[in-house]
């Protein structure tokens, strides 16, 4: 493995052009305000503007998509964290296939407004591939099964000739087939979001951090070091970043780290790995999960841990895994590396709540859609209020 020089900075970040919107330094009063620019915000204030709400300042307390929203994968498929089987078990049936629905919905509706605004994210519709990494027919065929019967969603499976026909390695027996799914370079799109919601007359500044929030009254104010917002209605949205904002919330959440790097343009050689355009993660509960991009690159991700390493160290973890199943791509630059945080909640499940009344945790939906389903039953923002 060959080290660029450039690893303090994530390849979305490199590859996607910035836009700066500036710090609070005044006093605003608005209807709704968002702390947070990541997904779970931006999507808030995107439900609002759809609905005819504009009167909204959203904070950011460094850039927009700055923690996992602008690092992950790329990967846009239904579910949750929590699986299946153990939704069905928490809920019920029906109420796990109302949820497993939304996220479902999630999808379609993040390809709607790629579509609408002319979102420009390197959207890659070739799905999602689930390999085995076992050498075990019956457990790929008994998910298979269980999506068919439980939820009435149909992955195609692959054989393992198939498998091998596209990924050229031993390590996978086989693979399911998420045609509806796609994937896509996230912070691209956050940005998107941003640039449709700031010409909506969204207020968004970023480095803004919040230092207080004053919720006493029937109008809140946030502070932040150089200004205020009066708000009627706060929304937190802050994942695994949320720190001392909220202590309630942030006991109730594990800040979890996983690892992503990219390589260097492989050209022809990506070829000898791989031939397919659709994203790739297995059936091992710490499982790796990669994707071509554009221009002949190979994204690599996997491994969970609570400790934020070093670009060197992402890089050289990640690159054992990948020639683990990929001996080939041996010798291949890594480009860019990087770690990030996620929120984990014990249940596996979003976090929602009112912090004004009596906490509650309620399972509802994938973070994406969570935001938009509340705004569509209320007509106003939820995630958490103050």
């Amino acid at each position: 493995m060959i080290l660029q020089e450039n690893l303090q900075q994530t390849f979305y970040q490199a590859s996607a052009a910035t836009i700066d919107y500036p710090a609070l330094q005044e006093d605003l009063a608005c209807e709704v305000c968002i702390i947070g620019g990541g997904f779970a915000g931006l999507a808030t204030a995107m439900g609002l503007l759809e609905r005819g709400v504009s009167n909204i300042v959203l904070l950011e307390a460094e850039a927009i998509a700055h923690g996992a929203s602008g690092r992950n994968g790329g990967f846009v498929f239904g579910g949750f964290s929590l699986d299946n089987a153990s939704l069905i078990k928490q809920v019920g049936l029906e109420p796990a296939r109302k949820l497993y629905q939304l996220t479902l919905d999630a999808v379609a509706l993040i390809r709607q407004r790629i579509t609408q605004h002319q979102m420009e994210c390197d959207v890659n519709d070739n799905g999602v591939l689930l390999a085995n990494w076992f050498d075990d027919a019956k457990k790929l065929q008994q998910q298979r099964d269980f999506m068919l019967r439980e939820f009435e969603v149909d992955w195609t499976p692959w054989s393992r000739e198939q498998t091998r026909a596209v990924l050229h390695t031993e390590r996978y027996f086989g693979a399911l087939h998420e045609q509806n799914a796609f994937h896509f370079h996230p912070l691209k799109y956050a940005q998107a979001l941003a640039r449709v919601l700031s010409s909506g007359a969204v207020r968004i500044h970023e480095r803004s951090r919040v230092r207080a929030i004053d919720a006493a009254s029937a109008e809140k104010i946030v502070r932040t070091a150089n200004g205020s917002v009066k708000a009627r209605h706060v929304v937190a949205c802050c994942g695994g970043y949320i720190e001392k904002l909220y202590p309630q919330l942030g006991r109730s959440v594990l800040p979890i780290a996983t690892y992503v790097m990219t390589t260097e343009k492989l050209g022809d050689k990506l070829a000898s790995a791989m031939q397919t355009g659709a994203a790739v993660y297995d059936t091992r509960f710490a499982f790796d999960y990669y994707r071509p991009l554009a221009g002949s690159r190979l994204l690599w991700g996997g491994r969970i841990s609570i400790r934020d390493r070093q670009p060197a160290e992402v890089a050289d973890l990640l690159y054992g895994d990948m020639l683990k199943v990929y001996p080939q791509l041996a010798g291949t630059k890594v480009e860019y590396a990087w770690s990030g945080l996620m929120s984990y909640a014990q249940h596996k499940m979003p976090q929602i709540g009112w912090l004004a009344k009596p906490w509650r945790r309620l399972s509802l939906t994938s973070i994406l859609y969570l935001m938009d389903l509340i705004t569509t039953a209320c007509h106003l923002p939820l995630a958490v209020w103050a």
